[in-house]
Protein backbone atom coordinates (compact mmCIF):
# COMPACT_ATOMS: atom_id res chain seq x y z
CA UNK A 1 0.00 0.00 0.00
CA UNK A 2 1.13 4.03 -0.05
CA UNK A 3 3.18 5.52 -2.91
CA UNK A 4 6.45 4.64 -3.73
CA UNK A 5 9.46 6.31 -5.75
CA UNK A 6 12.06 4.80 -6.47
CA UNK A 7 15.46 6.01 -6.72
CA UNK A 8 18.62 4.66 -8.49
CA UNK A 9 22.25 5.88 -7.65
CA UNK A 10 21.50 9.23 -9.96
CA UNK A 11 18.27 10.38 -8.54
CA UNK A 12 19.95 10.69 -5.23
CA UNK A 13 22.09 13.50 -6.99
CA UNK A 14 19.21 15.00 -8.82
CA UNK A 15 16.68 16.13 -6.22
CA UNK A 16 15.85 19.59 -5.97
CA UNK A 17 13.30 22.31 -5.29
CA UNK A 18 11.02 24.54 -6.79
CA UNK A 19 8.18 27.49 -6.21
CA UNK A 20 5.00 27.05 -8.56
CA UNK A 21 3.03 30.03 -9.21
CA UNK A 22 0.91 28.01 -11.34
CA UNK A 23 0.40 25.04 -8.90
CA UNK A 24 -0.54 27.88 -6.34
CA UNK A 25 -3.23 29.09 -8.65
CA UNK A 26 -4.65 25.66 -9.00
CA UNK A 27 -4.89 25.18 -5.40
CA UNK A 28 -6.07 28.34 -4.59
CA UNK A 29 -9.00 27.11 -6.77
CA UNK A 30 -9.37 24.47 -5.19
CA UNK A 31 -9.69 26.20 -1.79
CA UNK A 32 -12.56 27.94 -2.92
CA UNK A 33 -14.35 24.86 -4.44
CA UNK A 34 -13.79 22.96 -0.68
CA UNK A 35 -13.31 25.73 1.16
CA UNK A 36 -14.16 23.77 4.64
CA UNK A 37 -10.94 22.14 4.08
CA UNK A 38 -8.79 25.56 4.11
CA UNK A 39 -9.63 26.62 7.58
CA UNK A 40 -5.59 28.80 7.68
CA UNK A 41 -6.93 30.45 4.32
CA UNK A 42 -9.98 32.39 5.80
CA UNK A 43 -8.82 35.63 6.09
CA UNK A 44 -7.55 34.90 2.36
CA UNK A 45 -11.28 33.81 1.39
CA UNK A 46 -12.84 36.49 2.45
CA UNK A 47 -10.74 38.98 0.65
CA UNK A 48 -11.08 37.58 -2.83
CA UNK A 49 -14.70 36.81 -2.05
CA UNK A 50 -15.68 39.28 -4.22
CA UNK A 51 -12.86 38.68 -7.02
CA UNK A 52 -13.94 34.74 -7.18
CA UNK A 53 -17.67 35.74 -8.24
CA UNK A 54 -16.91 37.57 -10.86
CA UNK A 55 -15.29 33.93 -12.28
CA UNK A 56 -17.11 31.09 -13.53
CA UNK A 57 -14.59 28.70 -12.36
CA UNK A 58 -16.61 25.53 -13.03
CA UNK A 59 -14.39 23.98 -15.90
CA UNK A 60 -11.92 23.89 -13.75
CA UNK A 61 -13.73 22.77 -11.02
CA UNK A 62 -14.82 19.64 -12.86
CA UNK A 63 -11.67 18.75 -13.08
CA UNK A 64 -10.24 18.41 -9.70
CA UNK A 65 -12.02 15.11 -8.40
CA UNK A 66 -11.87 14.47 -4.58
CA UNK A 67 -9.75 11.49 -5.71
CA UNK A 68 -8.55 10.26 -8.80
CA UNK A 69 -6.59 12.16 -11.76
CA UNK A 70 -5.78 15.30 -12.12
CA UNK A 71 -4.83 16.88 -15.76
CA UNK A 72 -0.83 16.62 -16.02
CA UNK A 73 -0.72 19.03 -18.64
CA UNK A 74 -2.72 21.79 -16.83
CA UNK A 75 0.24 22.26 -14.05
CA UNK A 76 3.34 21.41 -15.58
CA UNK A 77 6.31 20.88 -12.97
CA UNK A 78 8.34 23.89 -13.48
CA UNK A 79 11.52 23.45 -15.24
CA UNK A 80 13.66 25.82 -13.01
CA UNK A 81 13.27 26.93 -8.99
CA UNK A 82 12.01 30.35 -10.04
CA UNK A 83 9.69 30.46 -13.14
CA UNK A 84 6.97 32.85 -13.45
CA UNK A 85 3.34 32.37 -13.94
CA UNK A 86 3.54 33.61 -17.72
CA UNK A 87 6.59 30.52 -18.54
CA UNK A 88 4.44 28.24 -16.43
CA UNK A 89 1.15 29.39 -18.45
CA UNK A 90 2.93 29.15 -21.93
CA UNK A 91 3.62 25.34 -21.35
CA UNK A 92 -0.14 24.79 -20.58
CA UNK A 93 -0.53 26.44 -24.07
CA UNK A 94 1.56 24.43 -25.74
CA UNK A 95 -0.27 20.86 -25.16
CA UNK A 96 -0.14 18.60 -27.78
CA UNK A 97 -4.73 18.42 -28.01
CA UNK A 98 -4.83 14.56 -28.40
CA UNK A 99 -2.54 14.06 -24.97
CA UNK A 100 -4.40 16.92 -23.78
CA UNK A 101 -7.93 14.72 -24.50
CA UNK A 102 -6.99 11.34 -22.80
CA UNK A 103 -5.98 14.17 -19.69
CA UNK A 104 -9.41 15.68 -19.45
CA UNK A 105 -10.92 12.15 -20.36
CA UNK A 106 -8.89 10.33 -17.25
CA UNK A 107 -9.51 13.15 -14.67
CA UNK A 108 -13.31 13.58 -15.88
CA UNK A 109 -13.78 10.21 -15.14
CA UNK A 110 -13.08 10.52 -11.87
CA UNK A 111 -16.36 12.48 -11.03
CA UNK A 112 -19.54 11.43 -11.11
CA UNK A 113 -21.49 12.66 -14.17
CA UNK A 114 -18.75 14.98 -15.29
CA UNK A 115 -18.25 12.71 -18.46
CA UNK A 116 -21.49 13.29 -19.48
CA UNK A 117 -21.97 16.92 -18.80
CA UNK A 118 -22.47 19.63 -21.03
CA UNK A 119 -18.86 21.01 -20.31
CA UNK A 120 -17.08 17.70 -20.25
CA UNK A 121 -18.22 16.87 -23.82
CA UNK A 122 -17.26 20.19 -24.87
CA UNK A 123 -14.14 19.64 -23.99
CA UNK A 124 -13.78 16.19 -25.52
CA UNK A 125 -14.89 17.39 -28.17
CA UNK A 126 -12.60 19.99 -29.26
CA UNK A 127 -9.53 19.58 -26.68
CA UNK A 128 -7.45 22.49 -28.87
CA UNK A 129 -9.91 24.81 -27.83
CA UNK A 130 -10.42 23.07 -24.61
CA UNK A 131 -6.61 24.19 -23.56
CA UNK A 132 -6.80 27.74 -24.66
CA UNK A 133 -10.12 28.27 -22.38
CA UNK A 134 -8.66 26.39 -19.65
CA UNK A 135 -5.68 28.66 -19.65
CA UNK A 136 -7.08 31.52 -20.12
CA UNK A 137 -9.22 30.65 -17.08
CA UNK A 138 -6.51 29.92 -15.05
CA UNK A 139 -5.14 33.24 -15.74
CA UNK A 140 -8.09 35.02 -14.84
CA UNK A 141 -7.59 33.23 -11.49
CA UNK A 142 -4.27 33.88 -11.19
CA UNK A 143 -4.80 37.64 -11.38
CA UNK A 144 -7.66 37.85 -9.20
CA UNK A 145 -7.29 35.43 -6.60
CA UNK A 146 -3.25 34.95 -6.59
CA UNK A 147 -1.18 37.82 -8.06
CA UNK A 148 -2.43 40.57 -5.66
CA UNK A 149 -0.80 38.07 -2.48
CA UNK A 150 1.94 36.38 -4.52
CA UNK A 151 4.81 38.48 -2.89
CA UNK A 152 3.29 37.73 0.52
CA UNK A 153 3.20 33.53 -0.79
CA UNK A 154 6.46 33.51 -2.41
CA UNK A 155 8.18 34.85 0.25
CA UNK A 156 6.83 31.99 2.77
CA UNK A 157 7.75 29.04 0.28
CA UNK A 158 11.17 30.53 -0.48
CA UNK A 159 11.63 30.68 3.60
CA UNK A 160 10.71 26.81 3.47
CA UNK A 161 13.16 25.55 0.79
CA UNK A 162 15.94 27.51 2.78
CA UNK A 163 14.74 25.70 5.86
CA UNK A 164 14.77 22.10 4.56
CA UNK A 165 17.76 22.98 2.67
CA UNK A 166 19.54 23.29 5.62
CA UNK A 167 18.27 20.29 7.52
CA UNK A 168 19.65 18.38 4.48
CA UNK A 169 22.66 19.56 4.71
CA UNK A 170 23.16 18.77 8.08
CA UNK A 171 21.11 15.03 8.03
CA UNK A 172 20.75 14.13 4.38
CA UNK A 173 18.05 12.62 2.91
CA UNK A 174 16.17 10.80 5.55
CA UNK A 175 16.24 14.00 7.73
CA UNK A 176 14.88 16.21 4.60
CA UNK A 177 11.83 13.63 3.40
CA UNK A 178 10.78 13.00 7.12
CA UNK A 179 10.91 16.00 7.50
CA UNK A 180 8.41 17.35 4.76
CA UNK A 181 5.46 15.35 6.16
CA UNK A 182 4.36 12.63 8.30
CA UNK A 183 3.49 10.80 5.89
CA UNK A 184 6.95 10.44 4.40
CA UNK A 185 8.95 7.56 5.23
CA UNK A 186 12.48 6.79 3.73
CA UNK A 187 13.39 3.29 3.18
CA UNK A 188 17.59 3.62 3.23
CA UNK A 189 17.59 -0.15 2.61
CA UNK A 190 16.14 0.27 -0.61
CA UNK A 191 15.99 3.89 -1.58
CA UNK A 192 12.61 3.93 -1.48
CA UNK A 193 10.76 6.97 -0.54
CA UNK A 194 6.86 6.25 0.60
CA UNK A 195 3.99 8.14 0.95
CA UNK A 196 1.76 6.21 3.33
CA UNK A 197 -2.09 6.49 1.62
CA UNK A 198 -4.68 4.28 0.40
CA UNK A 199 -4.03 2.55 -2.83
CA UNK A 200 -0.44 1.33 -4.48
CA UNK A 201 1.02 3.19 -7.09
CA UNK A 202 5.02 3.41 -8.01
CA UNK A 203 7.12 5.30 -9.73
CA UNK A 204 11.02 4.60 -10.80
CA UNK A 205 12.53 7.52 -10.99
CA UNK A 206 14.58 6.35 -13.91
CA UNK A 207 17.89 9.02 -13.43
CA UNK A 208 15.25 12.03 -13.61
CA UNK A 209 15.84 12.54 -9.88
CA UNK A 210 12.80 14.37 -7.84
CA UNK A 211 11.50 18.08 -7.62
CA UNK A 212 10.52 18.83 -4.07
CA UNK A 213 7.89 21.57 -4.20
CA UNK A 214 6.24 23.55 -1.14
CA UNK A 215 2.74 24.57 -1.20
CA UNK A 216 0.36 26.89 0.66
CA UNK A 217 -2.58 26.43 -0.59
CA UNK A 218 -2.31 22.50 -1.00
CA UNK A 219 -1.94 22.39 2.46
CA UNK A 220 -2.21 19.73 4.48
CA UNK A 221 -1.85 17.33 2.09
CA UNK A 222 0.90 15.81 0.38
CA UNK A 223 0.98 14.50 -3.21
CA UNK A 224 3.16 12.54 -5.22
CA UNK A 225 2.52 13.75 -8.69
CA UNK A 226 2.67 13.12 -12.30
CA UNK A 227 2.81 10.05 -14.68
CA UNK A 228 5.78 9.41 -17.38
CA UNK A 229 7.01 11.23 -19.08
CA UNK A 230 6.95 14.16 -16.96
CA UNK A 231 9.56 14.60 -13.60
CA UNK A 232 8.45 12.82 -10.54
CA UNK A 233 7.58 15.37 -8.36
CA UNK A 234 6.51 15.48 -4.44
CA UNK A 235 4.68 18.33 -3.54
CA UNK A 236 4.39 19.24 0.31
CA UNK A 237 2.37 21.57 2.95
CA UNK A 238 5.07 24.82 4.07
CA UNK A 239 6.03 25.48 6.85
CA UNK A 240 4.30 28.73 8.74
CA UNK A 241 0.73 28.49 6.95
CA UNK A 242 -0.37 29.51 10.25
CA UNK A 243 1.08 33.14 10.31
CA UNK A 244 0.76 33.24 6.64
CA UNK A 245 -2.32 35.72 6.49
CA UNK A 246 -1.84 37.51 9.81
CA UNK A 247 -1.22 40.85 10.30
CA UNK A 248 2.09 41.97 11.57
CA UNK A 249 3.53 41.49 14.96
CA UNK A 250 2.59 44.77 15.78
CA UNK A 251 4.55 47.94 17.08
CA UNK A 252 7.93 47.07 18.04
CA UNK A 253 9.26 47.21 21.53
CA UNK A 254 10.24 50.60 22.38
CA UNK A 255 13.46 49.93 24.09
CA UNK A 256 14.59 48.46 20.30
CA UNK A 257 12.86 51.04 18.56
CA UNK A 258 14.77 53.76 20.55
CA UNK A 259 18.39 52.10 19.82
CA UNK A 260 17.45 51.40 16.22
CA UNK A 261 14.75 53.27 14.90
CA UNK A 262 11.21 52.58 14.74
CA UNK A 263 11.40 51.84 10.86
CA UNK A 264 14.54 49.60 11.64
CA UNK A 265 12.90 47.66 14.15
CA UNK A 266 10.16 46.88 12.50
CA UNK A 267 12.15 45.51 9.74
CA UNK A 268 13.82 43.04 12.12
CA UNK A 269 10.49 41.95 13.84
CA UNK A 270 8.74 41.04 11.26
CA UNK A 271 11.90 38.69 9.84
CA UNK A 272 10.53 35.69 12.43
CA UNK A 273 10.97 33.94 8.72
CA UNK A 274 13.72 34.52 6.27
CA UNK A 275 11.99 36.76 3.97
CA UNK A 276 12.91 38.71 0.00
CA UNK A 277 12.86 42.06 0.31
CA UNK A 278 9.60 42.46 -1.93
CA UNK A 279 8.08 39.94 0.65
CA UNK A 280 8.70 42.45 3.75
CA UNK A 281 7.86 45.59 1.63
CA UNK A 282 3.93 43.96 1.42
CA UNK A 283 4.16 42.47 4.65
CA UNK A 284 4.62 45.98 6.30
CA UNK A 285 3.69 48.16 3.22
CA UNK A 286 6.67 50.49 2.56
CA UNK A 287 8.51 50.60 -0.64
CA UNK A 288 11.07 48.08 -1.65
CA UNK A 289 13.35 50.60 -1.84
CA UNK A 290 12.56 51.60 1.69
CA UNK A 291 13.26 48.35 2.84
CA UNK A 292 16.15 47.83 1.06
CA UNK A 293 17.96 50.53 2.74
CA UNK A 294 16.93 49.43 6.28
CA UNK A 295 18.09 45.60 5.09
CA UNK A 296 21.80 46.88 4.44
CA UNK A 297 21.98 49.19 7.71
CA UNK A 298 20.71 46.22 9.78
CA UNK A 299 23.23 43.41 7.97
CA UNK A 300 26.27 45.94 7.79
CA UNK A 301 25.41 46.09 11.90
CA UNK A 302 25.85 41.87 12.25
CA UNK A 303 21.88 41.86 13.14
CA UNK A 304 20.48 39.90 9.77
CA UNK A 305 22.59 37.42 7.25
CA UNK A 306 21.42 36.77 3.98
CA UNK A 307 21.23 34.09 1.10
CA UNK A 308 20.31 33.64 -2.31
CA UNK A 309 17.49 31.24 -3.48
CA UNK A 310 17.55 31.03 -7.46
CA UNK A 311 17.03 35.02 -8.10
CA UNK A 312 15.85 36.10 -4.61
CA UNK A 313 17.61 36.91 -1.80
CA UNK A 314 16.57 35.98 1.26
CA UNK A 315 17.49 37.89 5.07
CA UNK A 316 16.95 36.39 8.07
CA UNK A 317 18.30 37.33 12.08
CA UNK A 318 21.29 36.68 13.15
CA UNK A 319 21.53 35.18 17.00
CA UNK A 320 22.10 38.83 18.50
CA UNK A 321 18.62 40.32 16.49
CA UNK A 322 17.42 37.32 17.68
CA UNK A 323 17.77 37.84 21.25
CA UNK A 324 16.87 41.62 20.64
CA UNK A 325 13.37 40.82 19.18
CA UNK A 326 12.71 37.49 21.21
CA UNK A 327 14.47 38.88 24.51
CA UNK A 328 15.80 35.55 24.45
CA UNK A 329 19.40 35.81 25.12
CA UNK A 330 22.13 33.83 22.99
CA UNK A 331 24.72 31.58 24.28
CA UNK A 332 28.16 31.84 23.42
CA UNK A 333 30.38 29.07 22.69
CA UNK A 334 32.06 28.30 25.95
CA UNK A 335 28.36 28.27 27.61
CA UNK A 336 28.36 31.58 29.01
CA UNK A 337 25.80 34.58 28.38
Amino acid sequence: MGFHFRFGAGDLLRCRFAVSPRWETQEAVRALLRPHRHTYHLPWLRQVRAAADGLDLRPLWLLMPRAGHNPDFLSPPPLGPSVTFEEELARVRAADAEAAREDLRLSLACTPGALESGIGQRMLADPARAVRELADLTERAWEALVAPHWPRLRGLLEADILFHSRRLAAGGLEALFEGLHPDLRWHGETDTLTIAKPGHHDRTLDGQGLLLMPSAFGWPDVVGGYDPPWQPTLVYPARGIGALWTASAGPAPQALAQLLGRARAEVLCALDEPASTTALAHRLGLAPSTVSAHLGVLRAAGLLVSGRHGHQVLYERTPLAIALTTGEPTVSQDGDN
